[in-house]
Formats: structure tokens, sequence, C-alpha cells
């Protein structure tokens, strides 16, 4: 199996001036675990995840006065559409991360992550049906 067939393409976009708070908001409106950030100042895109969030706040910053541009991860390993979903998890188990950006001809088109993964590699948990009784 691939990544195109695991990724996520609706993907939450963001600017780096956004407040921790409002990508909070926008991530948990989404559902999601991270967000790309496009910053032209600072080399193009990267991405903030959950865990960006709660260090922040771990760390007693107010999140209404942190901006996104200074919790972002910018040395991003992107995936390709075409790697199969082994590579992914090797490269997320090599970087230490959750989430990786697909970039296609250049652009962002998904992102995966560690759920995805496991999603498409464990069986679907069915729901035990009611014993049948005579």
């Amino acid at each position: 199996m691939l990544v195109r067939d695991a990724m996520s393409t609706v993907v939450l976009t963001i600017g780096p001036d956004h407040t921790l708070r409002q990508a909070a908001a926008l991530m948990s409106a989404r559902r999601v675990g991270a967000a790309i950030v496009y910053d032209p100042d600072a080399g193009g895109i990267g991405i903030l995840t959950e865990r960006d969030i709660l260090d922040s706040v771990g760390r007693g910053q107010n999140p209404d006065d942190e901006r996104t541009h200074a919790h972002t991860t910018n040395d991003v390993v992107f995936a390709a559409p075409t790697w199969t979903l082994q590579e992914a998890a090797e490269a997320m188990a090599h970087g230490g991360f959750r989430h990786l950006i697909v970039l296609e001809r250049g652009e962002p088109a998904g992102i995966v992550s560690v759920r995805d993964i496991i999603r498409c590699w464990a069986p679907v948990r069915r729901q035990r049906e009611e014993p049948v009784t005579a």
C-alpha cells in the first residue's frame, strides 16, 4: 500500500502569525493533529503539531501571545505519494515524529500520520454480533 492510499488530502494550512490558540482551535475543529504552516520568510513549508502546542503551554507560555512561526518545524521530512507505507513508517521512526507532509510536484498534497498507517495495516475492528439463540 502506498502513502497516497493512506494520506489525508484535506489539509489545514495556517500562517506564521496565527497564535497558538488560533492554531489549536482550528486543529481541534478539523480534528487533526498537525497543520501545514506556510511561511515564505522561513523557507516555505513547515509543520505545527499538537505536541508543539503542548510543549509551549507546558513551558508556561501564553498561547494567545505565542505565534506559530516560533514553534513550527521548518526542517521537514517530506514524503512522496508513491512511497510505501513501510518507507513512511521508517522515516517517522528514524526522525521521531508522527506526521509527514506529502508533496506532489513541489506542492502539499496531504499529510500522512502514524494513525493513518496503523488504520491501513490493522484489520478493521468489527462490532460483535448478538449471539443467535434458538
